[in-house]
């Protein structure tokens, strides 16, 4: 019998490989536009938030942790969209 940990296991499963597939084609059916590659680094922000907070287990952990991490994720983000921006 699946928990309710284990369904938003799969569902999150299921949600990385369509942000995947979609990144994917994004990029593949565009022109290299500035537009393009932002939306390319916010589905990989999404991803990378979902794998921390979901397969690293800190949705649950204490603030401070989860805090760390996910400042982490938003600081190197936005470094690589003022990069890619410039």
């Amino acid at each position: 019998m699946k928990t309710h940990s284990m369904y938003r296991l799969d569902l999150g499963w299921l949600l990385l490989i369509g942000l995947t597939v979609s990144g994917y084609v994004l990029r593949v059916e565009a022109t290299a536009d500035v537009l393009v590659g932002l939306a390319t680094l916010a589905i990989a922000y999404l991803k990378g938030r979902l794998v921390v907070l979901d397969f690293m287990e800190l949705r649950h952990a204490p603030r401070v942790w989860r805090g760390i991490f996910e400042g982490w994720l938003l600081l190197v983000t936005a470094v690589l969209v003022a990069v890619y921006s410039a």
